[in-house]
């Protein structure tokens, strides 16, 4: 009798361990999506913890240095390592992205001090969400500029 209480009260701890940790980790998920995909979701993704990337559009980037509101534009680039690397390496994906006016794009929102890094075609990752009103409001913002790595695979730097 006294093995059946403590084997019961272990189970119970076993289920509200596994509960919250799967509670925990549903709530904090964030997605990795393209451009596309972020377009093609809609008003379901309103809200969501999300991981973007894109192709920064030089052009649209503006900067108010009393607010430290940084806004761009990304254009869509694939996600898919194997399909950068069949277009031409990732150099040549991101200029084509943002050379392609018919490329789809989302506007950008960040809060904080405008990155060293941000410039025309630099591959922006971001994490936050999608607001109602269409735009991505990033709470981090990570940023790789492709000639930062035009001597180490030379044949992907082509402009």
């Amino acid at each position: 009798m006294q093995r059946n209480k403590f084997l019961l009260g272990g189970l119970l701890i076993l289920a509200a361990v596994v509960y919250l940790i799967f509670s925990s980790t549903k709530a904090n998920a964030e997605f990795f999506m393209t451009v596309d995909e972020v377009n093609a979701q809609g008003q379901s993704i309103v809200g969501k913890n999300l991981r973007l990337s894109g192709a920064v559009v030089g052009d649209t980037i503006q900067y108010d240095a009393n607010t430290l509101t940084l806004s761009f534009d990304v254009a869509h680039v694939p996600g898919d390592n194997a399909d950068i690397e069949a277009q031409g390496g990732l150099a040549e994906v991101l200029h084509a992205a943002v050379t392609d006016p018919a490329r789809a794009r989302v506007k950008v929102v960040y809060i904080g001090p405008k990155p060293d890094l941000l410039r025309d075609e630099a591959q922006a990752i971001m994490t936050g969400h999608m607001g109602a009103d269409g735009v991505f409001y990033a709470d981090e913002l990570l940023l790789k500029c492709p000639t930062r790595y035009e001597q180490a695979v030379p044949g992907q730097a082509v402009k």
